[in-house]
Parts: C-alpha cells; structure tokens; sequence
C-alpha cells in the first residue's frame, strides 16, 4: 500500500495517476512557457495550478497528503540529449516564503528565480509530500530518481551522513511509467544520474504543506 510505504521507507510509486493522453495535453502549455531545462515557478500558470488542485482530489493520493495540504511549488525538470546532467545525493531543504522572518530555527536563506527560500526545522519539512508527475516514460537509462529507502527518519544529514546511510541501507532505481507519479517526503534522500538514452524526461515536481507555517512564515504562493 503507498501510504504503507510512504511511511516507512519515505516515497512511494502512484502508477496510471495521468493517463497518457492527459500528459500530451499537458505539453502544449508547458511548450508555451519559457522554461531552459528547469523552472521552480510553474505554479504561477493557471494550468498547472489548476492540475496541482485536481492531485490533490485524486483518491489515491489523498490518502497521502494531510487534509489541510495545499500545493506551494512546482518545479518543472526536463533531461535529454542538449539538457541532461546529474544531482548528487541531497534532501530538498528550502521551501518558498513570503518574505523574511528572524527566528534562530531558520537558517540558509536564498533568492531563486526572484523567489525567497529558508530552510525550516525537520519538524517541518517531515509534515510535506512532494508529488513527482512523470510526462515520459522513465527508465533505468533515463536518469531515473534514486532514493534511500528510510532515510526520511534520519532528519538533515551531512554529506558524510548521507554517503553513510546509502551504504548502510542501499539504493532503490524508481523507475516511471508515463502518468505514474513518485511520492516523496523532502528529507529522503534522493538523486539522479545523467541520461544515457535519446529519450526525454520530463517532469512536474509538486510540492505540498499545511496553509500555515510556524516562526511566522508565509508560502510565497498561498
């Protein structure tokens, strides 16, 4: 069961969330927007916001996001043959705020994009699901996702913590069916190697929390 898995290994697969005609539709609008190999800001696009609401409906996933979970951020990842590179072993730490606020439990602060980013406490980031939409096929020559199953308990890690972990515990290649969707809590470790293939991959990051946020911090985007 996902939430099964969700819970105790930190991301589970969602097959046949889209089908494939749907991910078609979804090209022509992403083919309209300015995007160079990546972009965090998709959901300013009416379309993409309006797909971020209808995941949130989705029966299956309902059952992984909390009730008062609201989309925060979609990033959009496309690799091929001219955009194609590798994300070394991390955990997606920042999330998108209003504006800045001084509290010692927030720290690496940054401007992405014209977006401000923090990085909360684990206690935040433990309470958000990111919803990985595949619009390709993704397999194991695809620069296919890699994660470290159970990594999410372990809060923030070093590098040499991280390296530790994928020793200890080993490495899961999720692999994507066309429409599938990966779900991941942000601390599970996680990365990704080059394509080796002609194919593309393209794919929509959403980002999902509670519509509050502690040290009075607001979504940049709620």
């Amino acid at each position: 069961m996902p939430v099964q898995q969700l819970q105790q290994q930190g991301y589970a697969r969602i097959p046949a969330v889209l089908s494939a005609a749907a991910c078609e539709q979804l090209v022509t609008p992403l083919l309209q927007t300015t995007i160079s190999g990546g972009t965090r800001c998709m959901l300013h696009q009416p379309w993409c916001a309006a797909l971020a609401d209808g995941l949130r409906h989705h029966p299956v996933l309902q059952t992984l996001l909390g009730d008062n979970d609201h989309p925060v951020q979609c990033t959009y990842f496309e690799k091929s043959a001219s955009r194609n590179w590798l994300v070394s072993l991390h955990q997606d730490l920042s999330i998108p705020v209003r504006q800045r606020c001084n509290h010692p439990a927030l720290s690496g602060w940054s401007a992405k994009e014209g977006m401000l980013f923090v990085q909360p406490p684990d206690s935040v980031l433990a309470n958000m699901l990111a919803l990985r939409l595949h619009l390709d096929d993704c397999g194991e020559h695809d620069g296919a996702l890699v994660v470290i199953p159970g990594s999410h308990t372990q809060g923030k890690q070093t590098t040499e913590q991280a390296i530790a972990s994928r020793e200890q515990q080993g490495q899961i290649l999720c692999t994507a069916a066309r429409g599938d969707i990966i779900a991941m809590r942000p601390l599970t470790l996680h990365a990704s190697s080059k394509s080796s293939g002609i194919s593309q991959r393209r794919v929509l990051h959403f980002l999902f929390g509670p519509r509050s946020l502690p040290f009075g911090l607001e979504w940049a985007s709620i």
